[in-house]
């Protein structure tokens, strides 16, 4: 079989009616993506205006919360996939929309919206739980063909992550606990799509809203692209679209031949 040369994109839009008021639509057009990958849609399928029903040239699924203008993840697609799974079994995770799982012939894509440890940490043990099933599921997935993961995973896994490491050691996205299951995914044979090609790069997926953050550039890199190392010769290129706005994460994007 012939491979495909694919771009996909990772965007955590905050919002998808929101990010429709700040250009996405046109972005989309844009940009072409093969793929689009979408987190924190906070929105029902059933209530979106029609344009963003209806996205031309794509397939679109969509994994809504039960809880209204919450969480969610939605994928949008040229290639019609195989099969699209939503949940991973467990009632908790699965009734806040942060699953969407797609199988194509050659490979899975998994997008992922992770929990938010909250301040004071209040939903870490959640999210402890969360990402314990997150891994066990995944290694299923791998057993059977190449994975892509991707998503939102609300955390910096390490110092160069993130603008100020010192201050937020024990903050919601960098405590040893949330890194630890970044490091226990890459153990366990998930590449970084952006670390394996920009080792030493200091760049950013997300930034507070607060305190001029995005003009200052003082964020964290949260938004990821892992594949499983069945894929490594194939990944081409791996980069981070910072200078996109539109919402408080910015796209993230990988070339890969499938």
């Amino acid at each position: 079989m012939k491979s495909k040369h694919l771009k996909l994109y990772s965007w955590n839009l905050n919002g998808i009616r929101a990010a429709k008021r700040h250009g996405f639509l046109d972005w989309l057009e844009k940009t072409s993506p093969d793929i689009l990958c979408i987190q924190e849609t906070k929105a029902q399928f059933d209530i979106l205006p029609e344009n963003l029903q209806e996205f031309s040239n794509y397939h679109a699924y969509f994994s809504d919360a039960q809880k209204r203008g919450y969480s969610g993840t939605a994928i949008l697609t040229k290639e019609k996939p195989l099969k699209i799974i939503k949940k991973i079994g467990i009632e908790k995770f699965d009734n806040e929309g942060r699953f969407l799982l797609l199988e194509f012939d050659n490979f899975f894509l998994f997008n992922t919206y992770f929990p938010h440890t909250q301040r004071e940490l209040a939903r870490l043990d959640f999210k402890m739980e969360f990402n314990e099933a997150y891994l066990k599921f995944v290694k299923k997935l791998k057993k059977k063909k190449p994975v892509i993961l991707t998503g939102d995973f609300n955390v910096a896994h390490k110092e160069i992550d993130l603008k100020n490491d010192k201050m937020n050691k024990k903050n919601a996205g960098f405590t040893p606990e949330e890194r630890a299951f970044a490091d226990e995914l890459t153990s366990s044979g998930y590449i970084d799509t952006f670390r394996h090609f920009h080792p030493n790069t200091e760049k950013y997926t997300w930034w507070t809203y607060r305190f001029n953050a995005r003009e200052r550039n003082m964020g964290w890199r949260i938004d990821y692209f892992f594949v499983s190392e069945n894929l490594k010769s194939n990944i081409k290129k791996a980069e981070i679209h910072d200078k996109t706005f539109g919402s408080d994460h910015c796209p993230v994007m990988l070339d890969i031949s499938l």
